[in-house]
């Protein structure tokens, strides 16, 4: 572990490898799993304002839990999360013709109805971020479900960090992100 700013990061977002391969997984993080995604508290205000605009890209099941529970729950940790379709996929999960998971936030950030791609703790994963009252706790989230993509990410050379690149910058900005690499290179060395 590493402090950078008023983070605690773990060596493993430098130590592994990782690239998503949808091919091989089907998106199986937005549907397996015990929980919705997490939210952050002011992503919840968010999803109450787009969802008129996401509810047509949803499916008819994701649109139901959501207009019975909510645009976001309660985890039994306390924590906010999306709300599930039967106790699996996320509710904002939509499937291609080939059953590969996808979002329909993104779908919709894609096509230019909104201007918010999806829950930060999306874009992270594999990475999670824990927040304490003083520092927040970056790690990376190993699950068996993502072996493909480790497999990917070592085949292509790709570190954790790289892969998140965009989500890291959204998440703690630039510099932290500048920060990180030179940590980077040094670990390396």
């Amino acid at each position: 572990m590493f402090q950078l700013g008023k983070t605690i990061v773990s060596e493993e977002l430098l130590e592994n490898d990782f690239v998503c391969n949808l091919s091989a997984c089907k998106g199986a993080c937005c549907v397996d799993g015990e929980a919705g995604a997490p939210l952050e508290e002011e992503e919840t205000a968010i999803l109450k304002e787009i969802y008129p605009k996401v509810k047509p890209f949803l499916r008819k099941e994701g649109v139901e839990v959501i207009e019975k529970e909510g645009t976001y729950v309660k985890g039994w940790d306390g924590e906010w999360e999306t709300p599930l379709v039967n106790g699996n996929e996320c509710a904002y999960v939509i499937f291609d013709k080939k059953g590969t998971a996808l979002c329909a936030i993104e779908e919709a950030y894609n096509q230019g109805e909104v201007d918010w791609k999806k829950p930060v703790s999306c874009h992270l994963y594999p990475i999670r971020v824990k927040q304490y009252s003083e520092f927040a706790a970056v790690n990376y989230h190993k699950w068996h479900i993502c072996d493909d993509a480790c497999s990917l990410g070592k085949e292509l050379g790709v570190p954790v960090f790289k892969f998140v690149k965009q989500a890291l910058i959204r998440k703690f900005g630039e510099d932290w992100y500048k920060e990180l690499e030179e940590v980077a290179e040094k670990y390396k060395k």
